[in-house]
């Protein structure tokens, strides 16, 4: 898979831009502020519907106009696919060779993107959010279904905090409506719970040879989804429920005193383990970067394996923060075979045969001129 062309109307701080991509490396080289990132951002939006740098929707549409517009021609194994995102002060509408979608989790999963960029490393060293974010989007660009299982969980547990709110520091011992939140609330749970084990299984598959690779066979890494309640991946959906059910009994006091939800996957977390240590808590720097990368590696070829397409990978100013060493390992990774997009300020320091093959864009105060 590849993106063949972008056009953006009204796009961060450009009102009309067109550029033709190479299916191998395209750069973007300038200086910071200049308008680079922007681009890479507007793929990475038209993908997901999302950005990776702002969750207000508003600062992506150019500052004097009511709308802002991405339109991308995807080349796929069975063709050119027309893919278009329309970002209004109201909502997004996303359309798929020329037809609206009824909902953006039809939309998402078209075009699929890795993205690397410097704040990824926080996937290891960062808040447990940032790591729920991490697994929401990736499982969300291979299951459609997932994302709208999401949105309903997303959906219950507003409607349970409001209602833990609204009854806060009250004895609510025995009502009617606190079990059909909880009933509600379980299910929606346990299909997020068992999607995202079933996902880090996929995961450990894909970055534990990748990360002994780039390690040089010293180190071995696991990945463990850790759930507040104690859930285990081995744990059936039946056993995933009654487990949720226990734990929100034991915390229902807490819950009404403090009037929010304290068990479910939105307090989940992610545990990266070195040689059976938290890299998180006590691995070098380079460990940490050596397990970010595996992780966005692992993520290349987890989506092949479930879509039978290669993504598209990002490297938003990421090379500048790889030792040579790993900046090796990563281009090595992606020679030839994946659609590569790079920002940076310069190629001088990047020394690999695979960015001679690479298309040039210097971009200066909003302009870009290819070379």
């Amino acid at each position: 898979m590849h993106i063949e062309q972008i056009k953006l109307t009204n796009y961060r701080n450009y009102d009309a831009l067109a550029l033709n991509f190479s299916p191998k490396i395209n750069v973007f080289i300038g200086e910071n502020a200049q308008g680079k990132t922007n681009v890479m951002e507007s793929i990475y939006v038209l993908a997901m519907a999302k950005s990776h740098r702002t969750t207000n929707d508003k600062e992506l549409i150019r500052w004097d106009s009511d709308y802002g517009k991405i339109e991308g021609a995807v080349q796929k194994r069975h063709g050119i696919l027309p893919i278009e995102l329309t970002i209004t002060k109201k909502g997004k509408k996303g359309k798929i060779n020329h037809i609206e979608q009824s909902r953006l989790s039809h939309y998402i999963g078209q075009m699929n993107v890795v993205m690397f960029a410097p704040e990824d490393l926080n996937v290891v060293k960062g808040s447990p959010q940032i790591r729920r974010r991490f697994i929401d989007m990736e499982i969300g660009q291979i299951s459609p279904v997932y994302l709208h299982d999401l949105l309903t969980f997303q959906k219950v547990l507003k409607q349970r905090n409001h209602f833990l709110k609204m009854n806060q520091g009250k004895s609510m011992s025995n009502d009617v409506m606190y079990e059909v939140y909880n009933e509600q609330y379980i299910h929606a749970a346990t299909q997020i719970i068992r999607k995202r084990f079933q996902f880090m299984d996929l995961l450990q598959e894909w970055a534990e040879p990748i990360h002994a690779g780039i390690s040089q066979g010293k180190e071995t890494l696991v990945i463990k989804y850790r759930t507040v309640a104690g859930i285990e991946k081995e744990h059936s959906s039946s056993e995933i429920e009654n487990t949720l059910h226990q734990k929100l009994m034991e915390a229902r006091e807490r819950e009404f005193d403090r009037g929010v939800t304290l068990v479910g996957p939105h307090r989940d977390d992610l545990q990266f383990l070195v040689n059976g240590y938290d890299v998180q808590t006590y691995g070098s720097q380079g460990q940490q970067r050596t397990t970010a990368l595996s992780l966005k590696l692992a993520e290349i070829e987890l989506i092949k394996q479930e879509t039978n397409e290669t993504p598209i990978l990002l490297l938003d100013d990421v090379l500048s923060e790889l030792d040579d060493y790993r900046q090796s390992h990563l281009l090595n990774t992606i020679q030839g075979e994946v659609q590569t997009f790079v920002t940076t300020t310069s190629v001088e320091g990047i020394h690999h045969e695979t960015m001679e093959q690479a298309q040039l864009f210097h971009v200066k105060q909003g302009a870009i001129e290819k070379s």
